[in-house]
């Protein structure tokens, strides 16, 4: 689940720690590769708030059917509230790059 304002450039960075898999989300007309290796990167601007989905679209393996993404998109307002909630709940958390057990994304808020 991922967390963004509305009405602001997010740009996602992928990468992945095994083999090719492939970020979707159709509603925001975004297809981007995760190479191992390598760091790919794309932006989108989410126009109206809700819950968008998408999924990996590369056959990857085994758990290929269990990689979905849910985008909720919030107001400026509720995206701040969250990241002051976020900040505390994943203070102690272990990093995604650490365990090796998905692919990393990165999200950015840009002006």
């Amino acid at each position: 689940r991922l967390v963004v304002p509305v009405g602001k450039v997010v740009k996602v960075q992928v990468t992945s720690t095994d083999v090719i898999h492939s970020w979707a989300v159709p509603a925001f007309g975004i297809k981007i590769d995760a190479v191992p290796g390598r760091l790919n990167e794309t932006w989108f601007k989410a126009e109206k708030t809700g819950t968008f989905y998408g999924q990996c679209s590369e056959i990857c393996g085994i758990r290929h059917a269990f990689m979905p993404i849910a985008i909720e998109v919030v107001s400026e307002e509720e995206f701040q509230r969250w990241v002051e909630r976020a900040k505390a709940e994943y203070a102690d958390a272990t990093p995604v790059e650490a365990t090796g057990e998905a692919p990393a994304l990165r999200l950015a808020a840009a002006q």
